[in-house]
Formats: C-alpha cells, structure tokens, sequence
C-alpha cells in the first residue's frame, strides 16, 4: 500500500509500511524486523498515533543490494561495512 504522509510539518510520498516492503522486496517482516535492529535498514518516519513504521523507495533500493550482496555468500557483517562504506549510512 502506497501513500501519501504529512507527519510534523514533512510531506513524504510513497511511504510503505513494514508489510508492504515485506511483498515488495521480497524478505520476510520478521527479517526487516531484524535488519532494522541491527542498523541495516531505517525507518523513515513512525506514525505517533498508531506506531507504525513508515519506509520510502530508497529502503527498497537498498533491500535490493542487500539481497544481492546475500546472494554472494556476503555476511552481515560483510553486509554493513560494504554499505556503510558506499552510502554512508550507519545506524
């Protein structure tokens, strides 16, 4: 589900919840659950009224080099540093 968001004063477009970055990168929720514990993805914004997670097509992008960077035997850690590395993002 896409939609359109207006939480303190930013305007975001396309935001996706947590379910439907499951469908559209093709991981499990539990599994993005997990890669935002440990630093490899974020949240771009959280609904105060009901605490839903927000991500935006940036989150997407970055799933995908992360399911590409598994599909080369890479480790999490492997994972981290070579994306913290290339984007600059760290948790």
């Amino acid at each position: 589900m896409t939609c359109f968001v207006n939480y303190r004063d930013k305007i975001m477009e396309k935001v996706y919840l947590i379910k439907d970055l499951a469908r559209l990168s093709g991981q499990t929720v539990y599994t993005l659950k997990y890669y935002l514990n440990i630093g490899l993805i974020k949240e771009v914004d959280r609904s105060p009224e009901t605490n839903f997670r927000y991500f935006d097509d940036a989150t997407i992008e970055r799933l995908k080099k992360i399911r590409e960077l598994r599909r080369e035997n890479k480790s999490i850690a492997e994972i981290k540093e070579i994306l913290e590395f290339s984007t600059g993002f760290t948790k």
